[in-house]
């Protein structure tokens, strides 16, 4: 199945531990079905420190969220909708919110 996200979107988390919580894509994992959100699913790494002048130190990473989870967020009314794809006239394809029928970037 084809990965209906893309990077710069605008989603909002609907399961898990960030749940409610809003962010747009950084990063599209298409083979994995992933997709990594800025600032959202964060841990904490722990880093050790090198001879080569780098201090130990914990790091927040985001890790990757399941495309389950997440759902892009409809332009037009502002909340979580499903996306549909739509044939152009041109036979291209174009994405569409199925919330508001606004078609997507």
């Amino acid at each position: 199945m084809r990965m209906k996200l893309k990077k710069g979107d605008k989603i909002q988390v609907i399961a898990g531990k960030s749940r409610g919580k809003s962010g747009v894509i950084t990063r599209v994992m298409p083979a994995k079905d992933m997709v990594l959100v800025e600032g959202i699913n964060t841990v904490k790494r722990h880093r050790r420190a090198t001879a080569q002048n780098r201090s130990g130190q914990i790091i927040d990473k985001t890790m990757p969220l399941h495309v389950s989870n997440v759902m892009i967020i409809d332009p037009k009314t502002g909340k979580p909708s499903r996306i549909k794809i739509r044939r152009t006239a041109e036979g291209g394809r174009e994405r569409v919110s199925l919330k508001s029928g606004s078609i997507l970037a």
